[in-house]
């Protein structure tokens, strides 16, 4: 890490773990995944805490079903702060999101997230997409980038045959 990228991180671990910022910090990588400087659309710098997730530790009782104190969810960091961000802004939907910085306690990402009812998201070609009501709660349904590539979605072919419409509905199928 450089000098400058250790100086903004002490000053993130003081902040809210869900904050809006004015502008991206990585513009360029924000202007590719769908982010424009208008109205409507916000930017949420989410943190996270590493190091997996753990249930808490059980003190009665010693059954071997209270050893497994490691929990293992099949999604990745970044899914997980989308649906944090989309959670505490209710009224906006997850557009897209990258990866900001790490240290040895927290991951940082920036989320990029537009207003539904905005009259000027409704009528922008590249974004009216966002105010149909099919997705609503984009970011919780496992739509977004992240949630895809959590669920699995971008493998296809030979090995994947299992992955659609989803791992849980595979084995419901009728025939």
């Amino acid at each position: 890490m450089t000098g400058l990228a250790d100086k903004r991180m002490v000053e993130w671990r003081s902040e809210p773990s869900t904050i809006r910022i004015p502008k991206p910090t990585k513009l360029d990588r924000a202007r590719t995944l769908g982010y424009r400087a208008k109205p409507g659309i916000i930017v949420v710098r989410q943190r996270l805490i590493r190091g997996g997730r753990q249930r808490p530790d059980i003190k009665a009782g010693r059954r071997s079903k209270h050893s497994g104190q490691r929990k293992v969810l099949g999604m990745n960091y970044r899914h997980v702060a989308e649906q944090r961000a989309s959670k505490r802004f209710p009224n906006m939907e997850v557009i897209n999101s990258y990866f900001l910085a790490k240290d040895g306690r927290h991951y940082w990402f920036e989320v990029i997230m537009a207003d539904r009812d905005h009259p000027v998201i409704g009528s922008d070609p590249g974004l009216f997409w966002v105010a149909s009501g099919k997705n609503k709660g984009r970011a919780l349904r496992g739509l977004t980038s992240a949630g895809k590539k959590s669920r699995g979605l971008f493998n296809k072919g030979f090995g994947a045959e299992k992955m659609r419409p989803s791992s849980g509905a595979h084995g419901r199928k009728v025939k």
